[in-house]
């Protein structure tokens, strides 16, 4: 099981700028502090965002680092290239198949 379950606060952006979406899985890994900060990113692959309707989904280990990350988001991007669809508290990550 790996420690992928500890990532388990979530938020799924929608974004039909996939230069945006790579922006996004930067800031993710950025913004986790500890920890694996890879995985809070996987399953954020071109083909995932297309499958899911220009949609990706990011996992944290604490809501503080869920919080930065949207932080830093509001900062850098421009705002109407991007928005929150969801959030979740018990949403664990899993592995890249």
């Amino acid at each position: 099981m790996g420690e992928h379950y500890k990532y388990k606060f979530s938020i799924t952006v929608l974004s039909s700028d996939l230069a945006v979406v790579h922006c996004l899985r930067s800031l993710s890994q950025f913004s986790q502090k500890t920890g694996n900060n890879r995985i809070t990113w996987g399953n954020t692959k071109e083909s995932d965002w297309k499958r899911d309707g220009n949609k990706v989904t990011f996992r944290f280990t604490t809501p503080e680092y869920r919080k930065g990350f949207i932080k830093e988001a509001e900062r850098l991007l421009p705002k109407n290239l991007w928005e929150i669809y969801t959030k979740s508290d018990n949403d664990p990550a899993k592995p890249a198949k």
